[in-house]
């Protein structure tokens, strides 16, 4: 996926975090990791302004 995305010239990018769980980002359920979840967060609002969307 990493390598279609940058031949397709893409913005996008994947990251992966290898100690969070699927879900991690939903404060409501066990598998939540509020470091992880922050900076993911982080990330999109950047992906978002420098890609013109917000």
């Amino acid at each position: 996926m990493q390598q279609a995305l940058k031949d397709a010239g893409s913005r996008s990018e994947i990251v992966v975090f290898p100690e969070a769980p699927h879900g991690f980002h939903a404060d409501y359920r066990p598998t939540f990791r509020a470091r992880e979840a922050a900076e993911g967060w982080q990330r999109l609002l950047a992906w978002f302004r420098a890609n013109g969307v917000a």
